[in-house]
């Protein structure tokens, strides 16, 4: 037996906690740093008393080469610690997320999202849904005995015969969300093209677009991991949805990335659409009257004069459900978040058409195409139409990857180190060709706006050594040129 302080793990291993869940290196995530992680989850959740021994666990994971092989660590890990999980099997985050919320069952979802094939992460979830940062410091500060005689020397578990067979009940229970909720039979006449890859979405997406009656064309499935961020869109899925527009004529494609809580789709040109733009078009289709969303994402939120209220977070789904939460104590609206990233999320029940949907205050894709198809239908638009109905506010964002986080935090630093004045020469020394700024926000990482309504926010990556870039211009070359510039000037600090 040996005991195991996380904090102290956490920094011998590489694997450690993100925005959304810990992340590593699939070499550094063997078996038994997964296990202990789940171990130190599951103990944290008794003090709490959110579970008690013999309860069942919820196990779901994405498609990544790695994930079979920690869902079966995390199965030992629940066995060891005297609970029994359950495996539903290779579905979406919000899928394993929403059933666990529905069931009061503690779920833990094996993804890594968007990041390569190379590395895979853990998320969790209690039984009122994704861990927040005060459950993360929980977890963090637990010490777990763990059995060394279950291991080999190098981190592997003796017996991978812990996962069981899996059942398709948290599946179903996501695909009849959006059937019950939605008018029978609504996309009637809508032809979708599905752009699977490898997200663990894809036949759940095809089934519910099916059922709801669009005629869906399958594109692009692969049994490979593809990396897709719907935050920096590959050069290659913007030339192939522009391919199968002009050869199959939908009204737009659909997809998400790894594990389906991030959206992707197009306008009926094959041109797609930014997350936050998609946020505030699936916001007003179901009539959202309070919106919160991170400092990154496009001000057209605000613009569009749409909502009651807004109310801007640092980036990371735990910040944006505890604005959430807080939001909605003694309020009698609506309140709903996204990211700039697209995912969307939902703090209180939305009744439309004599139906509710009930919360799920966890990142979701599946609403976001859904909801821009009905709204486009609703105003007998097509959706580019519907993105020329918003005020013209245009982002961008990039990343470096292999940028050091500590390099990123010096950089940022170097800009906010004195008062205002200081900051502002600093800032204009290394962007001089943007203009004038005239404004600095550090919510997170340093957000700067520029005389000419220009936006350049830099921050590093919360989950992967990266220096993410996003801007925001008045048009769509000039937002991607200053962030084009923005990355080449900060690719000079490498």
């Amino acid at each position: 037996m040996s005991t195991v302080n996380l904090n102290e793990m956490m920094v011998y291993s590489g694997v450690q906690f993100g925005t959304s869940g810990v992340r590593g290196l699939v070499k550094d995530m063997t078996d038994k740093i997964c296990f202990t992680y789940v171990s130190a989850f599951l103990q944290y959740l008794i003090e709490q008393q959110l579970i008690q021994q013999g309860d069942k666990v919820g196990l779901a994971g994405d498609l990544r080469t790695s994930s079979p092989r920690i869902m079966n660590a995390t199965s030992a890990a629940c066995i060891n610690m005297g609970f029994e999980p359950i495996n539903y099997g290779h579905i979406p985050s919000p899928a394993i997320a929403l059933y666990g919320i529905a069931y009061s069952m503690s779920t833990i979802m094996i993804t890594g999202s968007h990041i390569p094939d190379d590395r895979n992460g853990i998320k969790f979830n209690t039984i009122h849904g994704e861990i927040l940062k005060q459950d993360e410091q929980g977890i963090r500060s637990q010490s777990v005995v763990i059995n060394d005689s279950l291991f080999t020397n190098d981190g592997c578990l003796l017996s991978q015969g812990h996962l069981r067979q899996a059942i398709n009940n948290a599946e179903q229970y996501y695909i009849s969300r959006f059937i019950d909720f939605l008018p029978p039979k609504c996309l009637v006449g809508k032809r979708i093209g599905l752009y699977e890859h490898s997200s663990v979405s894809r036949d759940c997406l095809m089934t519910i677009f099916q059922q709801l009656g669009a005629t869906v064309t399958p594109l692009g499935r692969s049994e490979e991991f593809i990396s897709v961020d719907t935050e920096a869109i590959r050069p290659e899925d913007v030339i192939h949805a522009k391919q199968w527009m002009r050869k199959y004529d939908f009204d737009c494609i659909v997809s998400t990335d790894g594990d389906g809580d991030r959206p992707l789709i197009s306008d009926e040109k094959g041109n797609w659409l930014r997350g936050d733009i998609a946020g505030v078009l699936c916001a007003q289709y179901l009539n959202s009257e309070c919106v919160v969303t991170p400092i990154s994402s496009n001000s057209v939120v605000e613009k569009s004069k749409l909502f009651d209220k807004v109310i801007r977070t640092r980036i990371g789904s735990p910040y944006v459900i505890e604005a959430m939460q807080e939001m909605a104590i003694g309020l009698d609206k609506t309140v709903v978040a996204y990211e700039a990233n697209g995912g969307f999320l939902q703090q209180t029940p939305i009744r439309k058409n004599n139906k509710t949907l009930a919360p799920l205050p966890t990142r979701d894709a599946t609403i976001v195409p859904l909801a821009v198809i009905l709204l486009a239908q609703q105003q007998n638009a097509t959706i580019s139409q519907l993105l020329n109905s918003l005020p013209q506010r245009y982002t961008f964002s990039d990343r470096i990857k292999g940028f050091p986080s500590e390099l990123s935090t010096n950089i940022i630093n170097s800009m906010l180190a004195a008062d205002r004045k200081s900051n502002l020469k600093v800032i204009k020394s290394h962007f001089d060709s943007f203009g004038e700024p005239v404004a600095i926000d550090n919510t997170d990482g340093i957000r700067i706006t520029f005389d000419s309504e220009s936006i350049v926010h830099i921050r590093p990556s919360g989950n992967a050594p990266e220096l993410r870039c996003y801007t925001e211009a008045s048009s769509e070359y000039e937002a991607e040129s200053i962030n084009k510039k923005c990355m080449k000037i900060m690719a000079a600090w490498l």
